[in-house]
Formats: structure tokens, C-alpha cells, sequence
């Protein structure tokens, strides 16, 4: 395996074929995305093989979600069995494929995120992953970044830049919702505001997993008191570099609906309210171009309605595999660009002393 890696590194392929793996805050489950990228004429190309998301059993859920609370020792050992899980599904996934992936990059989950405090964690260990599948993995793809000072995240705009270049805002909308843009030949990017997160945790307490199309929210009026209150955290005052983890959200942003005993409509219509109005905020009013719109918001009829109201931008929902797959598909893409020897954490993104490679890599 490691004179292969050292082959791959030396004299890679015209093509190069890897897994990207995704596990998001909102819990949806893992995306798996296996895609051929070819670099000629300049130009980065990809080709999506194949896609596919497996939802989480209530038990590696309610494993993920209680992670945080768990002893050193217990966390170290979820770290490796969420590995091992993982190198399992990824053997499932790539059993009819030929010929086999020369590399997998791995997002892991997110447990503790604290850039500020100068950590973060995301577990689903690499080396787990790698001796399961015998497929070198890359994972790990936040801390040389926080090591240096930054955010940690978003990590997505390396993809926006070099695979969406056609867009002059790719928007993804997952658990957080995220922005990236170029500025003055700079990649900018940054966390907008809870998105999925608060959506599903709403559509729970009426026992669906998620408020389908949004018509739950949709049937709502909104609350100016709490919008008010949303919109007056002092995050949105802040300027980028900045990112978003679980910690904000249970301690300053959730705490807001848990107080407040409106109906759950109210509650999603004026969660819509805000989310729609934090990204048209993001927007610059004389903004030019096309708006790529991915993630599981992206299907929410509702949410990207109100969006299109507020947004003085041209809005593009791609087809449902872009949608669906777009984060996995840049964690792919990040693997290769390690193995290219090549910067996936950007400094003007993330705010670190330096761009630099980003994650580890497992043989």
C-alpha cells in the first residue's frame, strides 16, 4: 500500500478516483460520493460515480449526539468504532467498483469545535477507516488549521473555487448554512447561521424527522419578539473569518426557543424568517452573478422561496446529486489535493497565519 500512495504521489494518474465521506450536524446521516477529478488545461473536471446516504440508526445517532458528554476513554473508543463502521460502509459501497478508489477523505463527525479556545474534534478515526478498507485515507481536515490560528472551517470553498468556479456564490445549506465567494482574487468564506440544525430540532418535537418541503413553517406567523432576539446575537455582528459549531448553538442560540412556548409552526415560521434573512444579509445588495444553492435546504421549497424574495441574486438549485453530495464531493476532492501536495485550507477563508494542506493521512 505505501509504495502504491508513493506511486500516486510521484506519478499520479490522468485520473484520480476517490471516496468522500460527510457526516453533518445535522445528523441526516453519512453521504458517501466516489468521483473520478482530472486536472488538465489548467482546469480541475469531476465526474460523480457514484452517491449514496446512509441514514444513522437511532443508536449511532443517539451515539453521535451524546458524544460530547462522554468520558476521555469513551470517546476514544467511539472514535474507533465510528472508524471501523465507516471503512465498513465504504466496503459495501465501492464492492461493484472497478477499478477501486486510489484514495478516501473523510469529514468524520463533529464533536467539540471551540477554534477560539484553540481545539476541535471530529471523530471516525482515519487509521481505522484506512486498515478496514486498505484504501489510504486522509481525515483530520481541521486542526492544521486551527493549530495555525484559524477557524477550522468552512472547508467546502477550496471546492467552490477550483470545481464551481462558474458561480460567484456557492451557498450551502446543511445543519449551519455556509457562504463562499471570491473578492479581489481571494477566496472569502464563512458561517452564516443555523440552518437543519434548528429546523429538525422543531420538526422533532411534532415527531417528524425534518419539516418536509417546509410546510410546517409555512403554515405558521412569525414572532417579532424572538425574530428580534435572533437576529440580535452578536455573531451576526461579527465580522468573517468565523464558523459556527454545536457549542454556539446549545449556548446561545437554542436556548432562545426553549424559553419561548409558541406553537411549533410560529416557531419554524419565524426560524425560516431568519435564516432566509441572515443569508439575503450575507448577500451584497449590487450583487452580480449566479447563486449555486446545495444541501438538504436546497430541497426545502419554503426556505429557498423566502430566500428568493429577500436575495438580490440570480438562484441556481442544482440537479439533486449536486444537492445531495456536494460537501462529500469536496472532502474527495481535498484528499486528492493532498496527495498533490497541494493547500486545501485557505487562510483568507479560515483566518490562519497560512494556507496549508489540510488533514492526515492513514495508511
Amino acid at each position: 500500500m505505501r509504495e502504491s500512495l508513493f506511486n500516486l504521489i510521484a506519478q499520479p494518474p490522468s485520473t484520480i478516483r476517490a471516496v468522500g465521506i460527510m457526516s453533518g450536524t445535522s445528523l441526516d446521516g453519512l453521504d458517501l460520493c466516489l468521483s473520478d477529478f482530472r486536472y488538465e488545461n489548467s482546469k480541475w473536471d469531476f465526474a460523480i460515480v457514484k452517491a449514496t446516504t446512509l441514514p444513522y440508526s437511532p443508536e449511532i445517532k443517539r451515539s453521535l449526539t451524546e458524544a460530547f458528554s462522554l468520558t476521555g476513554a469513551e470517546l476514544c473508543a467511539l472514535d474507533f468504532e465510528y472508524g471501523k463502521w465507516i471503512g465498513e460502509r465504504i466496503n459495501e459501497f465501492v464492492a461493484d467498483v472497478n477499478p477501486k478508489p486510489n484514495i478516501i477523505g473523510s469529514h468524520g463527525h463533529t464533536i467539540f469545535h471551540q477554534p477560539s479556545l484553540g481545539y476541535t474534534t471530529q471523530i471516525g478515526k482515519g487509521a481505522a477507516i484506512s486498515a478496514v478498507t486498505g484504501i489510504p485515507c486522509v481525515s483530520d481536515f481541521r486542526s492544521g488549521d486551527v493549530a495555525r490560528g484559524g477557524q477550522g472551517a468552512p472547508l467546502v470553498p477550496i471546492g467552490d473555487r477550483l470545481l464551481f468556479s462558474s458561480y460567484n456564490w456557492c451557498l450551502n445549506i446543511g445543519g449551519i448554512a455556509n457562504i463562499s465567494t471570491q473578492k479581489d482574487s481571494q477566496q472569502l468564506a464563512w458561517d452564516i447561521c443555523p440552518a437543519n440544525m434548528i429546523l429538525n430540532a422543531l420538526a422533532n418535537k411534532q415527531g417528524k424527522p425534518y419539516d418536509s418541503n417546509g410546510d410546517l413553517g409555512r403554515e405558521g406567523a412569525i414572532l417579532t419578539n424572538l425574530l428580534d432576539k435572533l437576529n440580535s446575537l452578536p455573531y451576526y455582528q461579527s465580522t468573517p473569518p468565523k464558523s459556527l459549531g454545536r457549542e454556539w448553538f446549545e449556548t446561545h442560540f437554542y436556548p432562545l426557543f426553549v424559553s419561548d412556548d409558541s406553537s411549533i409552526s410560529n416557531l419554524l415560521a419565524t426560524t425560516y424568517e431568519h435564516i432566509s434573512h441572515q443569508i439575503a444579509q450575507s448577500i451584497p445588495s449590487n450583487a452580480s452573478g449566479k447563486l449555486l444553492v446545495t444541501g438538504g435546504g436546497a430541497h426545502n421549497d419554503f426556505l429557498i422561496e423566502k430566500i428568493k424574495e429577500k436575495a438580490n441574486i440570480s438562484i441556481v438549485v442544482p440537479n439533486k446529486q449536486t444537492v445531495d453530495f456536494k460537501e462529500a464531493l469536496v472532502f474527495a476532492f481535498l484528499s486528492v489535493l493532498y496527495i498533490k501536495g497541494e493547500a486545501g485550507s485557505l487562510s483568507s477563508v479560515t483566518g490562519a497565519t497560512a494556507s496549508s494542506i489540510a488533514g492526515v493521512l492513514s495508511l
